[in-house]
């Protein structure tokens, strides 16, 4: 309701259709989206078109195509314009969206295990650490 707003996402958005960039968003829970921005606003909410969520395991990556996608801009954590010229020169492999599924389930499996082996040696020492889902409620 505000013109300051309004003449915001006026501008916004008439500058981004126009650009056919590709950004990378980094979100809180860790995942990355690569798409080409449509919208923003004045809280960062926003609008990719063009959507993967790419998984990056070790020296290994892959898509998984995800289309358009709105981001409630407080899970921003990063967002930055890829450039083009430098996007395939990566030394990391590009395998399958179900090579790569598999090898971040394996890689969690070893994580949760190495954490249970982590408590396991504090609690035999007295020691305890909280979980993190309790952390959350502070």
């Amino acid at each position: 309701n505000c013109k300051h707003c309004l003449i915001f996402s006026i501008t916004t958005n008439a500058d981004l259709t126009s650009l056919p960039e590709k950004h990378l968003v980094l979100l809180r829970d860790g995942r990355t989206l690569i798409g080409y921005l449509r919208s923003i606003d004045q809280f960062a909410n926003l609008v990719l078109h063009q959507t993967v969520e790419r998984i990056h395991v070790g020296k290994k990556y892959g898509d998984i195509p995800r289309g358009i996608f709105v981001v409630r801009g407080e899970n921003v954590v990063l967002l930055g314009e890829i450039d083009l010229e430098k996007e395939s020169d990566t030394p990391l492999q590009q395998v399958s969206i179900e090579e790569i599924l598999e090898e971040q389930r394996v890689e969690q499996q070893a994580k949760q295990e190495s954490e249970k082996l982590k408590v396991q040696a504090l609690k035999e020492r007295g020691l305890s650490i909280p979980r993190a889902d309790t952390l959350d409620e502070y």
